[in-house]
């Protein structure tokens, strides 16, 4: 007990801000940056701009993290889920989302498939940090997201900048801030739900316990990411239908260029509109696991104090099984 005091003790008082002091001084070096790539045209500062575009917001997330972890996990178990998280990560999903066949369920697959390669990072890299609470596991699944979302940018970026005409580098700067503005509310966000469902389930023990909170926080992340990734097919056919085109003009290619320039902007809008509904039901979602272990905590903590037994003890050496959830 004392352990995990001095730990949360230590991490109220680190809180200094550097994370977004770095984001501030990051944004600075990216635009010089970007400044002098166009002055000069120096093609040798393209990396430069990818690695730093794409790893400044997700490198960020790592210190806001690190300003507020307890107990036994240390800076460099925090480093190591971004490093692991962005790089089996990405590895793991090309894999797995290889063998996937273009069709309406893509989207839902690709979401499914990213989700549970987070997770099972997510389960090995936690597997000794104490204590595991919902807040805990919210901040290293935070991690976790964070390197995957720091890799998969990056790979975006360069695919974006190549093009048969040469370097594009305006549109590698258009995905690199996007993504970059999406990022906490995208991979950070799903992660940080599955770390809290998780270790929130644990209730502080030492051991992962099983729950069916669990495979429903998995199930709903990897909802939530499919329609994320769809939302840019989905509002496109929306407006399209909004502005009058039909289902026939859709399949023969009758669409004049008055509707199709309405449907472009309309679609900007839902496209917008959309993610920020996704964006609100994850913060949602992150918050009522979060509220709730909360209470579940406190009212253990309650009960342990009046002196009554814990009405769910958990052997210390051994984890629950699925019977004792």
């Amino acid at each position: 007990m004392s352990t995990v005091t001095a730990g949360s003790t230590t991490a109220h008082t680190k809180r200094h801000g550097w994370w977004w002091k770095t984001l501030v001084v990051g944004f600075v070096l990216w635009g010089l940056t970007v400044w002098v790539t166009a002055v000069t045209l120096n093609s040798n500062l393209i990396p430069t701009l990818i690695l730093l575009g794409s790893f400044l917001v997700p490198f960020c997330v790592v210190m806001f993290v690190l300003e507020r972890v307890s107990g036994n996990l240390s800076t460099i178990q925090v480093i190591r889920a971004f490093v692991i998280g962005g790089i089996c990560g990405v590895l793991g999903a090309s894999l797995l989302e290889s063998d996937l066949k273009s069709s309406v369920f893509t989207y839902v697959g690709v979401g499914f498939i990213e989700e549970f390669v987070k997770g099972a990072i997510l389960l090995v890299v936690g597997w000794r940090i104490l204590p595991k609470t919902a807040g805990q596991g919210a901040l290293l699944g935070a991690a976790v997201g964070a390197g995957f979302a720091a890799f998969e940018s990056a790979g975006y970026a360069f695919n974006s900048v190549i093009t048969a005409q040469g370097l594009d580098l305006v549109t590698m700067l258009q995905t690199e801030a996007l993504r970059a503005i999406l990022t906490p509310v995208g991979h950070v966000l799903w992660t940080a739900i599955l770390g809290a469902a998780l270790f929130g389930a644990a209730r502080g023990r030492k051991h992962y316990r099983f729950a069916f909170s669990i495979i429903g926080a998995y199930v709903g992340v990897a909802l939530l990411h499919g329609l994320w990734d769809s939302l840019g097919g989905l509002t496109t056919l929306l407006a399209l239908l909004i502005t009058g085109t039909t289902i026939a003009d859709l399949k023969f290619g009758f669409i004049t260029a008055g509707s199709q320039a309405h449907a472009a902007s309309l679609a900007s809008i839902l496209y917008v509109v959309g993610i920020v509904i996704t964006a609100v039901i994850g913060i949602l979602v992150l918050w009522l696991i979060l509220r709730h272990h909360h209470k579940a905590d406190r009212a253990h903590a309650v009960t342990t104090a009046s002196g009554y037994p814990d009405p769910t003890p958990v052997p210390s050496s051994q984890p629950v099984g699925p019977e004792e959830a």
